[in-house]
């Protein structure tokens, strides 16, 4: 057998062991919520806080957060379902603007969970709707001892229901905050992204975050893509959030094409951690 016959033979071979193990598979999360449970269940209380109120949270929001089964609960089917409705007229919740038009939900993990890098991930579908605003974010764990923006906040997917077909990832720190947010928008080639599920993801190495829709990368941000003299406060713990706002100085309040009950359904939230 000459020998390089037996090369291509050996190299033959090493590309059939190498196709047959396929890729390496992804570590376990750290942290995860598939949220599996009975329909209407509350979410797990060891896993997330809520917060509460119609302070209106910084954006001239228009809802109140509740915990009620109405705004927040599983389906039964694996999903946590956060819906954003009009406000009973048999609760008088009170909204900075008065009586409030729309109750919803927001979960934290705040006091729970928080982890500096890795991999942070949600599999969810959308509501739709003006004045819809649902989001998957991230702020800095120190927040209460040196306040926002200092200490930072990721926001992994933000969409307003007047962009159907658009979501963003943004930063926000000092200097560099609410609509100075530095971040890029993401458009679906087809559809809305209410019309199905999708997974929207960050991974953050020190000095180096990316954000991902669909497994695919679609922005980047580094200490050097901030205006100069600003500061990169993205090198400690922060805590995940989920929510869905109703109105705000951003999306806009809802109009006569709104329709309500809208909800935001959540297949699982995954934390990970990167080599």
């Amino acid at each position: 057998m000459q020998p390089t016959r037996v090369a291509r033979l050996l190299l033959l071979l090493l590309l059939l062991v190498a196709a047959s193990a396929g890729p390496a598979p992804r570590p376990s999360p750290v942290w995860h919520d598939e949220f599996s449970g009975p329909a209407g269940v509350s979410f797990d209380r060891t896993k997330w806080v809520a917060d509460t109120g119609g302070s209106g949270f910084g954006n001239q929001e228009r809802q109140f957060y509740t915990t009620r089964a109405e705004n927040i609960a599983l389906d039964g089917h694996g999903h946590l379902v956060i819906t954003a409705r009009a406000a009973p007229a048999s609760a008088a919740y009170a909204c900075w603007y008065g009586r409030c038009r729309y109750t919803s939900g927001r979960l934290k993990t705040k006091g729970l969970f928080a982890q500096a890098y890795g991999r942070f991930e949600a599999r969810i579908r959308v509501p739709r709707g003006q004045g819809l605003w649902p989001a998957f974010w991230m702020l800095g764990a120190s927040i209460d001892s040196i306040g926002w923006p200092a200490g930072g906040e990721i926001d992994v997917m933000e969409n307003i229901g007047r962009e159907p077909t658009i979501v963003h990832g943004t930063l926000h720190g000092p200097g560099y905050s609410g609509a100075d947010g530095i971040g890029r928008a993401d458009t679906l080639s087809d559809g809305a992204f209410a019309d199905d599920f999708h997974v929207f993801a960050v991974s953050w190495r020190p000095n180096d975050i990316r954000w991902y829709v669909d497994g695919r990368q679609y922005h980047r941000m580094t200490p050097a893509d901030l205006p100069p003299g600003r500061k990169w406060v993205f090198d400690h713990p922060f805590f995940m959030l989920l929510n869905v706002a109703v109105g705000g100085g951003w999306p806009g309040d809802p109009d006569s094409t709104t329709t309500v009950p809208q909800r935001m359904v959540v297949d699982y939230v995954r934390a990970y951690r990167e080599p």
